[in-house]
């Protein structure tokens, strides 16, 4: 019966510890290197230490894909696509709280650029093709971008 419990209680510690040490392993790569594809891989078995491996995964991926999400459309932006906008429905699911804000702050930002380089892009015409110099862009956020 000792030797059962003892099996049982070094089996225990060991998951325990392979538990922790993937979990230090994970923070390291994310905090040191900025790697946000990394998870924690299962130690051998089943049942609670599996599930405690899964949950801390699934966070992972519920925080990081809306990351990942955002730059996507940042890059886009970058390279002058200001077409792509923030997913605000993460599969089956919305995103809510401060995943669903970052979401619609960056969409708005896009939104925000598209009138703007519209409107520079009406002034050009309306100066370099028809000739017009009084050519004013209207744009809400005017304030922001000194006074057009």
């Amino acid at each position: 019966m000792v030797g059962e419990l003892t099996a049982v209680f070094n089996q225990i510690l060991d998951r325990s510890l392979h538990f922790n040490t993937e979990v230090q392993r994970v923070k390291r790569e994310l905090v040191r290197h900025g790697r946000l594809d990394e998870r924690l891989s299962a130690s051998p078995g089943q049942g609670h230490w599996t599930s405690r491996v899964t949950d801390v995964n699934q966070l992972l991926d519920a925080l990081v894909a809306p990351a990942a999400n955002a730059t996507r459309v940042l890059d886009a932006v970058a390279g002058g696509d200001l077409t792509q906008r923030v997913d605000l429905h993460d599969g089956t699911r919305q995103l809510r709280g401060d995943l669903r804000r970052l979401g619609r702050t960056v969409n708005k930002m896009v939104d925000q650029l598209s009138l703007f380089t519209g409107e520079v892009t009406r002034v050009a015409r309306e100066v370099g093709t028809e000739g017009r110099l009084g050519g004013r862009a209207k744009v809400r956020f005017c304030r922001a971008v000194g006074g057009m």
